[in-house]
């Protein structure tokens, strides 16, 4: 049986892998931290209109980002089995799932009006938030079909080149937004939807770079992606994507959404609210990236495990992944507690939007610990392609407990039960986090039953075989 490094040093071999991915994730999140930062200071109005419209466009991308995650255990796989050029074949296959759903969610985002009206914001607010949507519709095919050169080079453990790209297109966000949201050399101060424009502007970039790196640098010449013809789209490969992706996107969009549908009802308590919402929210998808670095880079190592069928070392690297992100959570949850003055400094000078901000740090420390937990394993499972009993157990806790328990709590349903202090906005927070807590066990369960079925199965086969010997 072949072992590779991650075999004999999984806690090293994912820190390795972990952090050009996780440097690269910083990045891309930094862009809207960046532009909370630079709106707060344009205008109020404007960054509730961008705490409204992030929300609805986070629901839409990571919903769509999910499904395209479908090629991640599937590239993996494929890598540790050594059929690269079948990998290829995956990647053109990508292209075209990238290209369709960016037609649907292009189509969402320009027409966004039904979930605005939840949130019944001003009409000042509504505009600048629906031409924030409308010019991001327009970026959305170049974002999905970077994410095809992004899990291939994931799933081939060279996570550097992306995370060059990323932190270049993070330098090139805050003179971009500069000009664009402020105005400058002629054009116009858009506000808000200045930053949509600074994004359409990086991510066409992003996707030219990435196309030139797969044409022209030699290592890739192992997958066959040019000089093979045109490939037209593969129905059946197509299928397989979608039946593993579809309940990935839905896991992505039941997390975000748990978040989302927070803004959009929290906007009904008042601008002020809403925009202190939008800070910790934000700061917590910073945050968010450490645990999502390491359950990607896992997942990784666990999938090229499997596809050169060693389970016990898929095994061994998943524990390793876990703990290693439930103690990092552990002491990033200090520092941030230390630290969460400075921090809402850093996002506004406003004392009213700070001090909405600043009780529901106690619920951010709080859900750091589970919330790295119950990512690593859903993204262990994703490496043994489970994705249905995930899906349900994300319905049931963040969506049921989450945001449904968290909307009493905020609106006080119950006067004479509900204290004070979990009330508004830290309603919702304090459900999350609970529904955080059962979240994780559901899934270290769901995991252990997944690994045990796989290496029965696998002892299986391999007695199969030799009887056919025989």
């Amino acid at each position: 049986m072949k072992t590779g490094p991650a075999s004999s040093r999984p806690t090293s071999s994912i820190i390795g892998l972990a952090v050009p991915i996780w440097i690269g994730q910083l990045a891309a999140i930094a862009n809207p931290v960046v532009d909370t930062a630079m709106v707060s200071r344009y205008s109020v109005t404007d960054l509730g209109a961008l705490a409204v419209a992030a929300s609805v466009y986070i629901s839409v991308y990571v919903a769509l980002n999910g499904v395209m995650q479908s090629l991640a255990p599937t590239f993996g796989q494929l890598f540790g089995a050594g059929k690269f050029p079948e990998m290829g074949k995956e990647a053109k296959q990508g292209v075209w799932l990238a290209i369709f759903l960016s037609i649907i969610g292009s189509l969402l985002l320009s027409f966004p009006q039904p979930l605005f009206s939840i949130a019944k914001a001003s009409p000042e607010m509504t505009e600048k938030a629906t031409l924030y949507l409308r010019i991001l519709a327009f970026s959305l095919p170049a974002s999905l079909n970077f994410l095809v050169y992004n899990t291939l080079n994931n799933a081939m453990a060279r996570p550097k080149m992306v995370m060059a790209i990323q932190v270049t297109g993070l330098l090139l966000k805050i003179p971009l937004n500069t000009l664009f949201i402020f105005g400058g050399w002629g054009i116009p101060a858009f506000g808000g939807p200045g930053c949509a424009i600074a994004t359409f502007i990086i991510v066409w970039l992003e996707l030219l770079i990435g196309w030139l790196i797969l044409r022209y640098n030699p290592f890739y010449r192992i997958l066959h992606l040019f000089g093979t013809g045109f490939a037209w789209p593969n129905w059946k490969s197509l299928k397989e994507l979608l039946s593993l992706g579809i309940p990935v996107g839905l896991n992505y969009f039941i997390e975000v959404t748990s978040f989302t549908f927070m803004a959009l009802f929290i906007a009904r308590i008042g601008v002020n609210a809403v925009a202190g919402h939008q800070i910790v929210a934000n700061f917590s998808g910073v945050l968010y990236m450490l645990p999502l670095s390491l359950a990607s880079a896992t997942s990784t190592l666990v999938a090229q495990s499997i596809g050169g069928r060693r389970l016990e070392i898929a095994r061994k690297i998943s524990f390793a992944g876990i703990r290693l992100s439930a103690i990092l959570a552990i002491i990033v949850a200090c520092a941030v507690w230390l630290g969460k003055d400075w921090i809402i400094s850093l996002y506004t000078s406003n004392e009213t939007v700070a001090a909405n901000a600043a009780p529901l740090f106690l619920f951010l420390c709080s859900l750091l610990f589970f919330d790295a937990i119950q990512v690593t394993a859903s993204y262990v499972l994703r490496a043994y392609k489970v994705v249905l009993a995930p899906t349900l157990l994300y319905v049931m806790t963040l969506w049921c407990i989450g945001l449904g328990c968290g909307y009493m709590f905020a609106f006080n349903f119950f006067p004479d039960y509900i204290p004070p202090r979990i009330t508004g906005s830290s309603g919702f927070w304090f459900s999350n986090c609970v529904s955080l807590v059962i979240l994780s066990v559901g899934m270290i369960i769901i995991m252990r039953k997944t690994e045990k079925k796989a290496e029965v199965q696998f002892q299986a086969s391999l007695q199969k075989q030799d009887t056919a010997v025989k």
